[in-house]
């Protein structure tokens, strides 16, 4: 997939492209049935199929009280869209100059003039331009006038309802792994690099890699069934995951990420790491004392190893960068 990071400025992006437009934060089944779309009207049309996408998040910008944990970084994104089959991705900063530009000259100067679009999708709730006056009635109406087709993506249902970001993040937020997993089509995941911690987990019997996690947004504290793919190895590792402050051992800790590795032991310092969440075992607990606490981080490995004796992890089809 071809990278342009300023499409509005100095890059030249292909011309007669057939588009999408959104966030796309996760990428999950709704944005992909309308990625996978707009590629196979590309191909219909014999032109480019093309993703455009804002960074930041709008709201990081105009109201970053109120803005979400992500669910992906740029990088995340970028990799999931690409994977679509999606030819070129248009990462367009997002600044207040654009906020404050009007939707419809951000048709008439983005879309046409500089894109040459053939045709344009968007969510039937994605808004851009001043004061949000941009939908897709709006791009339907404009393009019968300039000669573009305009049309509003899918709607796709999983878990109980319509998929959104608003809803995968919500269940990443609350432990519910498996839930968002139904809606993103895949397990959830983060990346981050494996940090030289106080090597407790060793002390006790268990030794964890400490990861610095690079995503807003991480499951709630507790401990999960996870798999851990180390590059270096070029493999994926069966794991058992503890996101919390360790109450039992400190007092007024820091948030983290502890992994413990099955059958691992070889030091991967300041390496890169991506951690999938397959499911939730328990939320975490504050044990009287350091053997109650080992015996349960027994039982938690026994049952994540039950877990991968019944689900290897080569079956479970995890995406790895």
């Amino acid at each position: 997939m071809k990278l342009f990071t300023d499409p509005l400025g100095i890059d030249e992006p292909p011309r007669g492209a057939v588009l999408t437009i959104g966030n796309f934060d996760g990428v999950h089944l709704g944005h992909q049935a309308i990625l996978r779309y707009v590629v196979e009207r590309a191909e219909d049309l014999g032109t480019v199929a093309a993703a455009m996408t804002l960074e930041p998040h709008p709201v990081k910008l105009l109201r970053p009280r109120q803005a979400p944990q992500l669910l992906t970084t740029l990088e995340q994104r970028l990799e999931l869209i690409a994977r679509t089959g999606i030819e070129v991705a248009l990462v367009v900063p997002f600044t207040h100059r654009l906020a404050r530009m009007p939707a419809e000259d951000f048709v008439t100067g983005v879309l046409v003039d500089r894109l040459d679009i053939r045709e344009v999708y968007i969510g039937a709730n994605f808004r851009f331009g001043a004061d949000r006056g941009g939908d897709v009635p709006l791009l339907e109406r404009m393009g019968r006038d300039l000669g573009f087709k305009a049309a509003a993506s899918p709607i796709v249902e999983a878990a109980g309802g319509v998929v959104s970001s608003t809803r995968v993040r919500e269940a990443v937020a609350l432990g519910r792994v498996d839930e968002a997993a139904t809606m993103l089509g895949r397990h959830v995941y983060i990346d981050g690099c494996v940090l030289e911690g106080k090597r407790l987990g060793r002390k006790l019997g268990f030794p964890t890699l400490n990861i610095e996690v690079k995503n807003e947004l991480q499951p709630a504290n507790g401990v999960y069934i996870t798999a851990v793919h180390i590059p270096s190895f070029g493999r994926t590792f069966a794991s058992v995951t503890n996101i919390g402050t360790r109450p039992t051992v400190y007092e007024n800790s820091i948030l983290t990420v502890e992994t413990h590795l099955l059958d691992f032991m070889a030091d991967v310092y300041q390496e890169p790491v991506r951690l999938f969440f397959i499911e939730r075992i328990r939320e975490e607990i504050s044990f009287s004392n350091t053997v109650q606490l080992m015996a349960q981080i027994q039982k938690d490995v026994e049952a994540t190893r039950l877990y991968f004796l019944q689900h290897p992890v080569e079956s479970l089809g995890l995406i790895t960068p």
